[in-house]
């Protein structure tokens, strides 16, 4: 289901200044994109963007006083519509009249705010990723181990908690335990974060609840995080094939966007903290164009053609 946004939200977040067609505040932001109506103050409505909140800054105002009585009215009938969530006048600038008595018949929300239009486009556009980005909530844990967010995946009990605080007491930063809030911002990166009744907090079997923040400090959290690797735990099968050399790299859907997946298998002995850490060091070695797997197959089939040339 697509989010929306009510106008009257963003008019008490950035405190605007209602000045007509207060009966439109119900209207729905749908994306979260702005447009500056510059062409359709020149009479070019062709492709108009209506279902984006609209923004008249100096230079739209400026051409739009250039016109006559009769242009104005026309213009703005033409240029409000049922679909349009709002406009905003930037700057405290002055509105024309024939703008105030049109949207006032139209009941299209006429706000106003003294903020630059450059900066509150990039407020209000920053405000409406967040609010209108999909979101999906998993069972997991999400730790930042040397700069990569890891979530850890897997069956109840198998040792999610555990291994995170394990990393935490080797220096790394917990994000959230047990269910990790995932927001996908426009351009397809999730960011995870902790649920607010449970930030901070981890659940060790045996011991019960833990705050991580009062017992190792400040510096064993932080309150979100890019997911960059999917680390699946699951219980160590006999006839499983476990991948041994880390060429084929699986991924794994969350939300619309495909992420890097690591499947660890889980029996005594195994450090799995250690384990972790080395897949987060080998992520960050494999961004910077270097990956062992690929060169131990490179040499490997080197070694072999030069055998099969001595056999020759």
């Amino acid at each position: 289901m697509a989010k929306k946004v009510k106008v009257s939200e963003m008019v008490e977040q950035f405190h605007l200044e209602v000045l007509a067609g207060d009966t439109g505040l119900k209207r729905t932001i749908t994306v979260d994109d702005l447009h500056r109506p510059g062409l359709e103050m020149a009479g070019y409505f062709e492709y108009h963007p209506k279902e984006r909140v609209q923004l008249l800054g100096k230079t739209e105002l400026a051409f739009f006083e250039m016109l006559s009585p009769e242009t104005k009215r026309e213009r703005m009938q033409l240029f409000c519509s049922e679909e349009m969530p709002c406009i905003i006048v930037t700057r405290g600038l002055e509105v024309p009249q024939e703008i105030l008595d049109v949207c006032q018949e139209q009941g299209v929300p006429l706000l106003r705010s003294r903020t630059a239009t450059t900066i509150l486009s990039s407020r209000i556009t920053s405000f409406l990723e967040k609010k209108l980005a999909p979101t999906a909530t998993i069972h997991g844990v999400l730790v930042d181990v040397y700069g990569v967010g890891m979530l850890i995946t897997g069956g109840s009990g198998i040792g999610k908690s555990e291994t995170a605080l394990e990393l935490v007491k080797r220096g790394h930063r917990l994000v959230a335990d047990d269910a990790v809030e995932i927001r996908q911002t426009s351009d397809n990166v999730l960011h995870g974060s902790a649920p607010e009744l449970i930030r901070h907090l981890l659940e060790i079997r045996g011991i019960g609840i833990i705050n991580v923040m009062t017992l190792f400090g400040a510096g064993a959290i932080r309150n979100n995080k890019r997911i960059s690797v999917v680390i699946s735990l699951e219980n160590w099968q006999q006839d499983k094939q476990y991948d041994r050399l880390g060429i084929d790299e699986e991924t794994t859907r969350i939300i619309d966007t495909d992420v890097p997946l690591v499947t660890v298998p889980v029996r005594p002995g195994r450090n799995l903290a250690v384990i972790i850490e080395v897949a987060a060091m080998n992520y960050r070695l494999k961004r910077m164009g270097y990956n062992a797997a690929l060169q131990f197959t490179n040499k490997l089939t080197e070694t072999i053609a030069e055998d099969m040339d001595d056999f020759d």
